[in-house]
């Protein structure tokens, strides 16, 4: 399916982009095109046609996305529900007009009802409201879902539609404003060991859990769907692990060396209260699992931000 394609990777210069890129080219993909955000605004149907005319390609895989951890979600929830929308609606729209032979459109885990059963299965996506927090951002990428499906109904679009669960790896966004729990309990602890901090303050309880799935696992997952999957089901891509907030920060305090206290900040959100994925699916369709320990994962991750971080 995509050796001798033409492959339009939108956001393939990002966090997860540049590893959905890598293992491409691995397969043997020699025409690659990858947009950047300053040649082309993806929430401009303008822009969407251009990129389509300049790139010709077969098939559209579109992990582009305006995200941020829960602070950021608080502030922008009219600007990430419109800017992931409106860059689905126009690249599917126009990837209908071209007859593509496939696209591949990454969901998010934020999707899912806030008080789905453990493990979420992709069955229970409709079963109720996106935790509020994170809502605006979840309905819009669920919205592309059902667009997906109504495509492949009315106009034969080859689309489908992936369910990763949180993120981390090298390259992830670090910024404590607008990152995700992994990468900002990372700078955290290390800021605190190297300036001798007596302690370190956490949002939340930490009584809420989590899944996170290693960046190169995901690539592969998505590579893997891209290659083998063409069904009109959402298909959930997760390790099957859950860890509570409170147990994470104390790993990642291990790890980095930060033996100080850790104190919890109850006037902040927890986010959905617990978030682990049914991943039978995957295995199923596209023989997808994930292959990172969690510990290394965590390794891997943290020696990557030392060697960036200012010296």
């Amino acid at each position: 399916m995509v050796t001798n394609r033409r492959i339009l990777v939108t956001g393939g210069a990002g966090f997860l982009g540049r590893f959905v890129c890598e293992k491409l080219r691995a397969r043997g993909v020699k025409e690659l095109i990858v947009p950047r955000r300053k040649d082309y605004d993806l929430t401009d149907p303008a822009a969407v046609k251009r990129v389509y005319d300049d790139a010709q390609p077969d098939l559209v895989v579109h992990l582009a996305a305006e995200v941020g951890g829960i602070g950021a979600n608080r502030e922008n929830p009219g600007r990430y529900f419109y800017a992931n929308l409106s860059m689905g609606l126009h690249l599917i729209e126009e990837a209908r007009k071209r007859k593509l032979a496939k696209f591949v459109q990454v969901g998010t885990i934020c999707a899912y009802p806030k008080f789905t059963p453990v493990p979420f299965k992709e069955d229970d996506l409709w079963a109720g409201y996106p935790e509020e927090t994170n809502a605006p951002y979840g309905v819009a990428k669920k919205a592309l879902l059902v667009m997906l499906q109504s495509y492949r109904q009315q106009y034969g679009l080859n689309g489908i539609y992936l369910l990763p669960v949180n993120l981390y790896g090298p390259h992830d966004n670090f910024d404590l404003h607008s990152s995700h729990v992994i990468p900002a309990l990372i700078r955290k602890c290390e800021e605190a060991r190297l300036r001798g901090a007596a302690k370190i303050v956490c949002w939340g309880t930490g009584a809420a859990s989590r899944e996170f799935l290693f960046v190169e696992d995901c690539a592969e997952g998505i590579v893997a769907a891209t290659e083998k999957y063409d069904g009109p089901e959402p298909v959930n891509l997760g390790a099957g692990m859950e860890i509570t907030i409170r147990d994470l920060v104390t790993l990642i305090a291990k790890l980095t060396g930060f033996d100080g206290v850790i104190e919890w900040d109850p006037t902040k959100p927890d986010g959905q209260p617990r978030r682990c994925l049914d991943v039978s699916r995957a295995e199923q369709l596209f023989g997808f699992r994930a292959k990172t320990k969690f510990e290394d994962g965590l390794r891997k991750t943290i020696e990557w931000y030392r060697a960036q971080a200012p010296k």
